[in-house]
Parts: C-alpha cells; structure tokens; sequence
C-alpha cells in the first residue's frame, strides 16, 4: 500500500517551536517512526523525503568516477604500470585475508540496517571500498573483477531510478512506498527503504572501489 504525505509549506521551518506539527522537522520525526516505520529518520529523509537529492548525490559521484576513469585509463593503455603496494609481512598478508570478508559483512550490514541504525548505503558502500583497499594494498597482484563491477554498478543504479520511476508515475512521488510499509523496528519494514539503500550500497562501494584501484596504479620505472 502506498503511503502519501502531504506539502510542507516553504519556510515552515521558521515559524512556530518544535513541536508544531506544520514545522518541516517535526513532521519529519513524526512521520518517519509513524508512517514509513523507520527508527533511523535520516534514512527516511534521505531515501524517502528528499529521495531526488539522493539521486542527485549518486549521479555525482558517478560522474565523478567516469571521469576520473577515463582520465587515467588512457594513460594505463598507453603505458605500462603497475599498482601501488606496501611491503607485507606474512602476518599482515594472514590478517588481511581474514579481515577482507569480516569488513564486506560489516558493510553489507550497515547498509541493509540502515533504516533501524545509524548508517546506511553510504556508509555500508564506504566500507564495504575500505575492505578492498586493504588488499590493494597488501597483495601486489589483487586484481578485482572490472567488468562484473561495472556491469553491478549499472544495474544498482538502473534499479534505483527504476523503482523511484516507478512510485513517481504510478503514485505521483518519486521513491513513494509501494507496499506495506511493515512494523517498526523490523528488519523488513520501511517500505521500499531498505531496497533502496542496497542498490545505493552496491553502487557506492563498486565506484569507490574502483576509484581507488585507478589511483593506486602508476607507470612504471
């Protein structure tokens, strides 16, 4: 069921305490928890309030990786080279091995909790990047899988556009909630919220990711 909410007029933030329900922050906390069953109200306004803002913030950060990526990818097809890494201790070599998929879990959890904790696609993307850069860093001969990440990328994407397309000519709202928004402080509920931040987790860990392998990468001596 689709849950609709009603115009906040400009300005309402100056008018009134806090505790007017016309005032844009208070209508937020309150329909956050109320209707869109979401302890984290960041992430509803993030994902559900200003959900166009959100687009506009991933299709940035995408440009932004394009650009830098076929910046010095013509210098990689022009030149030899090699990729920036320290010298490691079996020790370290050992613990990065172990901590890699202990961080993609952490990052897969923080992007999927992100309408119950703290956190959120970001945030979990982030560090699901960190997680590979550990062994970018580590081994000198990591390779990550460009085509599958690209190919990833495309389609968190293309699926977030999608489903906010689809609340925006179905229902009149871009990302409106289309089904059941569930009950609060349960892993499935948030409507659409927790599905959204997926795709924007997977999109944002893929483009850091390769963002920083395109960096650690210079010509060789």
């Amino acid at each position: 069921m689709a849950t609709t909410f009603k115009a906040i007029p400009f300005g309402a933030d100056r008018r009134g305490d806090l505790d007017n329900p016309d005032r844009v922050a208070a209508y937020y906390l309150k329909h956050s928890p109320e209707t869109l069953q979401t302890a984290n109200s960041i992430t509803a306004i993030v994902v559900n309030f200003r959900g166009f803002d959100t687009l506009g913030e991933v299709t940035v950060l995408f440009l932004a990786a394009t650009g830098l990526a076929s910046i010095l990818y013509r210098k990689e097809d022009e030149e030899e080279v090699e990729r920036v890494s320290l010298p490691s201790s079996s020790l370290v070599r050992t613990g990065a091995k172990i901590l890699f998929p202990l961080i993609l879990l952490l990052g897969i959890y923080v992007f999927i909790h992100g309408h119950l904790t703290p956190g959120g696609g970001f945030q979990g993307g982030a560090i699901i990047a960190t997680g590979f850069l550990l062994m970018l860093i580590t081994y000198k001969h990591f390779e990550t899988n460009h085509n599958l990440m690209v190919w990833l990328e495309s389609l968190a994407g293309l699926a977030f556009v999608a489903v906010g397309l689809y609340g925006l000519f179905v229902y009149g709202s871009f990302l409106q909630n289309t089904h059941s928004v569930g009950t609060l402080n349960d892993l499935i509920s948030g409507g659409l919220i927790p599905l959204i931040y997926i795709f924007v987790g997977i999109k944002v860990g893929e483009e850091l990711t390769n963002i920083l392998d395109i960096l650690l990468k210079i010509k060789k001596s």
